[in-house]
């Protein structure tokens, strides 16, 4: 008799906020692991821009741009998008954002987020919420979500996992380039399971020696 029973997948929470390049690198790492592994990726928003708001001034020019008023748009519009349609459009919208902010270097405009809409079949209406802060407290919301669950003095992405006794641990990162592919992206995840399920694990950490390589 064939064995119809179904394994239960484990659930990863991510965070991320569509104009980092790591979170991205570590999004399509992700979508790797559900291919290998029985895992499944619930998606969420946080932002730079509400993270930096307070020390901007602190921050390089050339970060500004990311966390600074442009930084909104591309979050509030997920949120609104994630909110008016549901949770399943949230990962969708985020990869055809993320290869155009990223892949394509088209950066985040209004166009670009207008084809990224499109391609999902979002109403086009949803641009309006680029400028708008109709949703903001949801936003931060689930934002402090998931920072509060690492720290403030750290960024996207932000990851979720079972730790060993069945609660919930959070990380920073992984942060990875390039984004590994097939089994070496489930040797990754094994051993992010590895650390989580380690009492007391926190931190292993180097110099980055290059930027993110959207193969």
């Amino acid at each position: 008799m064939a064995d119809t029973q179904v394994r239960e997948k484990t659930p990863v929470d991510f965070w991320f906020d569509p104009l980092c390049p790591w979170a991205w690198m570590t999004s399509r790492w992700m979508l790797e692991v559900e291919k290998v592994r029985d895992v499944e990726v619930r998606w969420h928003v946080m932002s730079l821009a509400v993270l930096n708001e307070h020390r901007l001034e602190e921050l390089p020019e050339r970060y500004r741009e990311i966390v600074g008023p442009k930084g909104w748009a591309p979050v509030r519009v997920v949120i609104a998008a994630q909110q008016k349609h549901g949770d399943e459009v949230t990962g969708k919208l985020y990869t055809a954002l993320g290869t155009r902010i990223h892949n394509q270097d088209l950066g985040a405009t209004r166009e670009v987020i207008a084809a990224a809409l499109d391609e999902v079949g979002l109403p086009a209406e949803l641009i309006r919420f680029a400028d708008s802060d109709e949703y903001d407290e949801v936003l931060r919301e689930s934002h402090n979500n998931g920072i509060e669950r690492v720290g403030q003095e750290v960024g996207t992405p932000v990851i979720s996992v079972p730790g060993a006794d069945g609660s919930d641990v959070a990380f920073f990162g992984p942060v990875v380039t390039p984004t590994p592919r097939g089994e070496a992206a489930a040797r990754l995840w094994d051993g992010t399971l590895l650390v989580a399920s380690t009492p007391g694990f926190y931190e292993i950490k180097r110099t980055r020696t290059e930027g993110p390589r959207f193969d």
